[in-house]
Formats: structure tokens, C-alpha cells, sequence
């Protein structure tokens, strides 16, 4: 297996992957190759789709209903016929 070095490191960016690796208790290493991977597969088998992605987003909320938003019968077409 090739290594790859990553220079320049936003220290940012380097804190919140450590808190991620912890929180999948994984190492910092194995963290990133899942992240490659993931963005790597998902963007190559998996056709877009926003309803995934949107629940993707908002997963780390826990679980809430939004309210039933009320509708108005449908209403007739105009055809301006005369």
C-alpha cells in the first residue's frame, strides 16, 4: 500500500478530524482513509439524491416531527376558452 503525506494542514481542520477519529474511535489515520473512501464510493456508485442528503445533514439532530402544514383544495385550471 502507497503512503501520501499531507502538507499544510489547516490546524482547524486537523482538530475536527481528531475529534471525529475519537468519536468512531479510530486513529487519525484511519479516520482520513474513511473519509476518502466514503467520499470516493458515495460520489462514484451512488447517484445524487437529495432526500439522502438532506437526512445525511440533519442526522446528528435526533429524532423531531415537523408540524402538518395545512392545504387548500386543489383548485380548477383556467382554460380561457371562450
Amino acid at each position: 500500500m502507497n503512503n501520501i503525506t499531507i502538507s499544510n494542514l489547516d490546524d482547524d481542520i486537523k482538530s475536527r478530524l481528531k475529534k471525529r477519529a475519537e468519536k468512531h474511535g479510530r486513529s487519525l489515520e484511519e479516520e482520513a482513509r474513511e473519509i476518502l473512501r466514503m467520499a470516493l464510493i458515495e460520489n462514484h456508485e451512488q447517484p445524487l439524491n437529495l432526500a439522502n442528503m438532506i437526512e445525511q445533514r440533519f442526522a446528528n439532530l435526533g429524532e423531531f416531527e415537523l408540524p402538518e402544514i395545512p392545504r387548500e383544495p386543489i383548485r380548477t385550471v383556467s382554460t380561457f376558452e371562450e
